[in-house]
């Protein structure tokens, strides 16, 4: 019977080392396909964190998006009336009675092909919420803002965003002091 030396032993388990690097070279894995300005098109859910001062939230929203336009059937308002009418328990009876509203966020998109994404240039118009509180009912106008692009991901068809409320005006008079209001939406994919 053969023995084996530490050397032979040494160069066994190099040579099978070395197949599996030239094997692994061989195969780079799956293809990622370039990304299409139609990709973005669908139906969403995601992440979305709410975020004013202190104060942080997490749910989950769905959303549509179409061409040229983000659909919300059902825009987060909580923090905004809750701004607005400072009682909780009157806060929570508008948002009853307001019930879902409707929000849609234009956008211009672009394909990044070095990066595989796509880029939409968001343009949300002013959001306009009619709440009804001590028998009246206050019209709230929200200035809405995206200070950055948001992205498609070719890579795992992914879209992120953020819109900010930066300034809310009840009847005419600018809130002040006001804490603005994040809608940040980290990764959303199609369902």
């Amino acid at each position: 019977m053969k023995k084996f030396t530490v050397s032979q032993f040494l160069t066994a388990i190099l040579l099978v080392f070395a197949g599996f690097t030239f094997y692994s070279c061989s195969v780079d894995g799956p293809e990622i396909r370039p990304v299409k300005l139609e990709d973005v098109n669908g139906n969403y859910k995601g992440r979305l964190i709410t975020i004013q001062g202190e104060r942080k939230t997490e749910t989950i929203k769905n959303f549509k998006v179409k061409k040229d336009t983000i659909m919300f059937s059902e825009f987060p308002i909580e923090e905004i009336v809750k701004t607005v009418v400072k009682d909780p328990v009157k806060a929570e009876t508008a948002m009853k009675a307001i019930g879902k509203v409707k929000y849609n966020i234009q956008y211009k998109a672009s394909l990044n092909t070095a990066s595989n994404v796509i880029e939409l240039s968001l343009a949300p118009k002013p959001l306009e919420v009619l709440i009804p509180v001590d028998g009246g009912t206050k019209k709230a106008e929200v200035l809405l803002a995206a200070k950055q692009k948001g992205f498609y991901v070719g890579m795992d068809g992914s879209l992120r965003f953020v819109v900010t409320a930066d300034k809310i005006t009840v009847d005419g008079t600018v809130l002040a002091p006001y804490e603005t209001i994040g809608y940040n939406f980290p990764f959303c994919v199609k369902y």
